[in-house]
């Protein structure tokens, strides 16, 4: 359970990099432009790192168990001549239903505020998640979740900072901003619904609880839409699956950019 614990770990990380980079020479300001590169690159960073630990985890398991654990034909071809996995692989050879992202992470950018929403969301979550994680039993994990605590605190800052920026701003500014959370919202769920890997490894090395990291969020998320002069969405029905495969089309169009040049030139090194 703790291979697809990490790449989902990883996934969310790469996924949402990738979203960001999207933003490279098309920011708003300079500065701003500037700002979510830098995001970008950290959210690489965590999951090179994580990727690692699954290319690790994933390496030291019996044969059997590697020919079962992806359906990627360019990973079989792989695991079945012998040869170890990388990092790169599991980012450039997987297909989508083995990515493990929530699906928030794959939402498009649409327009400014609702790639500040989206952050936002998924800021507080991983401050939480990670001061948390940072407790666990899994040395690897505690590192990385200590790094990337660092990281995730300016994140939280930044985003934070635009929604109030945005929410208390303009009418305008106010309106596209309200519009953004209401559409994001019915994505958040997925983060709080625990999947079968989530609970054993919370058993297992003391990962976090997702009904505590929920109270911290909801909290937290709460008090920052009041400063903005934003509406708390209501309890709506959520989005899910992205813990289990299940993604929506604006991954498969994402991965398709992304893993061109491995998957048309297998092997290919700068």
């Amino acid at each position: 359970m703790k291979l697809p614990y990490v790449l989902r770990l990883a996934d969310d990380a790469l996924i949402l990099s990738q979203r960001l980079g999207e933003w490279t020479g098309h920011g708003p300001i300079l500065e701003q432009d500037i700002a979510l590169t830098n995001a970008a690159l950290d959210h690489i960073g965590r999951a090179r790192s994580l990727y690692q630990y699954a290319a690790d985890l994933f390496n030291s398991l019996p044969q059997d168990e590697k020919s079962k654990a992806f359906t990627s034909v360019a990973l079989q071809q792989i695991v079945s001549s012998g040869a170890p996995l990388t990092e790169d692989n599991l980012a450039y050879l997987r297909d989508g239903w083995d990515f493990r992202n929530v699906l928030l992470a794959e939402r498009a950018n649409i327009d400014w505020a609702y790639t500040v929403a989206r952050n936002f969301f998924l800021d507080a979550f991983h401050y939480f998640y990670f001061t948390a994680l940072v407790k666990c039993s899994d040395t690897t994990l505690s590192a990385i979740a200590e790094k990337s605590l660092k990281e995730v605190t300016y994140h939280l800052k930044w985003s934070s900072e635009w929604v109030i920026r945005l929410g208390d701003g303009t009418d305008e500014s106010h309106s596209k901003m309200q519009e953004a959370i209401d559409e994001t919202w019915p994505y958040t769920g997925e983060l709080f619904q625990p999947s079968d890997y989530e609970t054993a490894m919370q058993q297992e090395i003391g990962a976090p609880g997702l009904d505590a990291v929920r109270s911290q969020w909801i909290e937290r998320v709460n008090a920052i839409l009041t400063e903005a002069t934003l509406n708390v969405p209501k309890e709506a029905w959520m989005h899910r699956g992205g813990k289990e495969g299940i993604h929506s089309e604006e991954l498969g169009y994402m991965l398709a950019e992304m893993q061109y040049m491995q998957r048309t030139y297998p092997g290919m090194e700068w």
